[in-house]
């Protein structure tokens, strides 16, 4: 298995990434080819899709930065992990925590919960 801290960063890092071809690149280097995405509001398969509804975020939120709370844990080729996103340097008005399917220690499938949302 992958480290669960490693696989937590390094999804963190893609998320707050807003070059768009950054992003990709990371997605190509951490993700598997057919990688799905799904959450609550949102979902994507592939590289290109997943980038697309990132970058969808970043136009929302555009002063908002995702961070990890808590320590990611795992097994085997899972792991969980519990994210803020807000302005730098406050609180997270928006909470979640993510399950991360690894394939070959690259992500093949993430499930998303949003745990808070502002009303």
């Amino acid at each position: 298995m992958t480290d669960a801290q490693t696989v937590a960063t390094r999804y963190i890092e893609l998320w707050n990434e807003r070059d768009p071809q950054r992003r990709k690149q990371m997605l190509t280097d951490h993700w598997t080819r057919d990688a799905r995405y799904i959450d609550p509001l949102m979902n994507g398969d592939g590289a290109e899709n997943i980038a697309t509804l990132i970058g969808g975020v970043h136009e929302r939120f555009p002063d908002f930065r995702f961070t990890l709370i808590g320590e990611p844990d795992g097994h085997g080729d899972h792991v969980r992990f519990s994210w803020g996103l807000g302005p730098t340097g406050s609180d997270h008005p928006i909470e979640g925590t993510d399950f991360v399917q690894l394939q070959d220690g690259r992500i093949r499938h993430v499930t998303g919960f949003l745990d808070r949302v502002p009303a």
